[in-house]
């Protein structure tokens, strides 16, 4: 009698419920292993980190813990112009008969427009017009009596022949021409009623300086004074009167950049008859009133230019009181922060150009960490149990905390880094 197995048949397979289990089992031990390996591979494992566990080295590039100063840099948008143009103060009353072009650098001495024909001229100065400049009624008064006086004593002399003897009683015109005490400065001690005040300084100042000279810079406004005002109307082509009218001139710091004129040719002189600004370029910038610590003045920033070239600047002043964005609201319907106008000087003109109006980016200096552990951000790497690490070039994995982050490194810090250490950059 032959079996199964003598004519060739299969042998019988075993139960299928056994090796279905035994397939799945080796599948499970095979995912657990593998997860293991990751798992320590990435120091992911436990307390491993703290303690440097090792794992077979990884791919990737290796940089030293390195110690340097790392400052935080932000950037905010700004403008480049030449500031916020104010009307000019001025006092001339009649029909406006001339303009500047817009744009105009008017000087000391320049003049700003024409009034009834009449030019209103610019003086460098803090004080503002405020009153007709010229001799009061007794300087002049005093004046006329010493020019007789003079001439009386000049015919006397000539009358007498004695020219070598002088018989004037003290305090008499000198001769000569040039004053005394009764002369063109007469009314200096009260009686003749000299005008007097740091407005005449500051007008006496300017006069000298347009070259107009023959009397003394000071607080009186004398008889000589009332000359050199005569020849400087003479050079404007003015009466010559000696008197300077409140409508004649305009204060300013120093030159000006001629901003829109607020009125046309044959209107009459208002006072937004014109806007001026300083001559030189600077940025505003309308910084964010929670974060504007940064604008403090006499700090240094970079503005950047639209050429891509970057120019030094210095904040010279902040706003004091914040506004709201026009418009209001932010994006997605929030509502934008409050802003303080931040003006930022350029010392080197000429580093910017010929650009007269421009946006431009503004980097300040934020916080700084000097004398620090920094390595590259890309060397951290995230630990299972929290908190950041770094790899070594041995495959271990060293638990770090984080400081300051700029420039693209990180400043870390912990009891297993030091200064030379090589960690892994991962791939």
């Amino acid at each position: 009698m032959q079996t199964d197995h003598e004519h060739g048949a299969a042998p019988a397979p075993p139960p299928r419920g056994r090796r279905g289990r035994r397939t799945v089992l080796v599948a499970s031990a095979l995912v657990v292993v593998a997860a293991v390996a990751v798992v320590g591979a990435l120091g992911l494992g436990g307390g491993g980190a703290e303690e440097g566990s090792s794992a077979p080295p990884r791919s990737g590039s290796t940089v030293p813990v390195s110690r340097t100063t790392l400052t935080e840099r932000t950037t905010v948008d700004g403008q480049l112009g030449y500031g916020t143009e104010i009307p000019l103060p001025v006092k001339a009353t009649g029909t406006v008969t001339w303009l500047p072009a817009e744009g105009t650098t008017v000087k000391r001495g320049g003049i700003l427009l024409r009034v009834d024909d009449r030019p209103v001229v610019l003086l460098y100065g803090t004080l503002p017009m405020y009153r007709e400049l010229g001799l009061t009624a007794g300087a002049r008064q005093g004046i006329r009596q010493d020019a007789q006086q003079e001439t009386g004593a000049e015919g006397d002399a000539r009358d007498s022949g004695d020219q070598g003897r002088t018989d004037e009683p003290p305090g008499a015109p000198d001769p000569s021409g040039s004053p005394t005490s009764g002369g063109a400065g007469a009314g200096a001690g009260g009686t003749g009623g000299t005008l007097r005040g740091m407005d005449v300084l500051q007008f006496e100042s300017n006069l000298a300086a347009l070259g107009y000279t023959g009397f003394t810079v000071d607080e009186e406004f004398t008889g000589l004074t009332a000359r050199a005002v005569k020849r400087w109307q003479k050079s404007l082509g003015l009466p010559q009167t000696g008197t300077v009218g409140i409508g004649d001139v305009v204060y300013s710091a120093g030159k000006v950049r001629i901003g829109h004129a607020g009125v046309r040719l044959g209107s009459p002189a208002t006072d937004d008859v014109l806007t001026y600004t300083g001559t030189s370029r600077k940025v505003v910038v309308n910084a964010s009133a929670a974060e504007d610590s940064w604008a403090v003045r006499g700090a240094t920033v970079t503005i950047g230019l639209p050429d891509g070239k970057s120019v030094k600047g210095e904040v010279a002043s902040v706003g004091k009181s914040a506004t709201a964005p026009e418009g209001g609201g932010g994006e997605e319907g929030g509502s934008a922060a409050p802003t303080v106008p931040v003006t930022i000087t350029i010392e080197d003109q000429k580093s910017v150009g010929r650009l007269e109006s421009a946006p431009v980016t503004v980097e300040y200096v934020g916080r700084e960490r000097a004398d620090v552990l920094t390595v590259p951000v890309a060397a951290l790497v995230a630990l299972a149990e929290g908190g950041h690490g770094l790899e070594t070039a041995d495959g271990r994995f060293v638990a770090v905390r984080t400081g300051l982050f700029a420039d693209g490194r990180v400043e870390v810090s912990g009891s297993a880094v030091r200064e030379g250490m090589k960690v892994r950059i991962p791939e």
